[in-house]
């Protein structure tokens, strides 16, 4: 299985399928983490952070963002196992965040 990591969909389908008439009502984004030992960014500044304390740091922030689309941060929690299937790696932790609708999401995705 190919895994493609992205922050917001870059294919023009799935953007379409994302925002797609579908059912009323709530929506679960589900993500999936692994993180380098050392945090890394974009601009090449060093740190002496972890991947996983960098992201604590960021998820703190997003989770006041997600609040104001009227979302929540409902699970967040370690991957320690897995029970059906195999993988060469497991993900270091899942995040589940719900939004009221799709609109919802969107535009907490697409915000500044």
């Amino acid at each position: 299985m190919d895994v493609i990591n992205e922050v917001l969909p870059t294919d023009p389908d799935r953007i379409t399928e994302m925002m797609a008439e579908g059912p009323e009502g709530p929506i679960f984004m589900v993500n999936l983490l692994k993180f380098n030992e050392r945090a890394e960014y974009a601009d090449g500044r060093k740190t002496d952070l972890s991947g996983r304390e960098a992201y604590g740091l960021y998820g703190q922030a997003v989770s006041q963002i997600i609040r104001e689309y009227d979302g929540e941060v409902i699970f967040v929690g370690d991957v320690t196992f897995l029970s059906l299937g195999q993988v060469e790696e497991l993900w270091d932790e899942v995040a589940i965040a719900k939004y009221p609708n799709r609109a919802a999401l969107w535009a907490m995705s697409t915000s500044p």
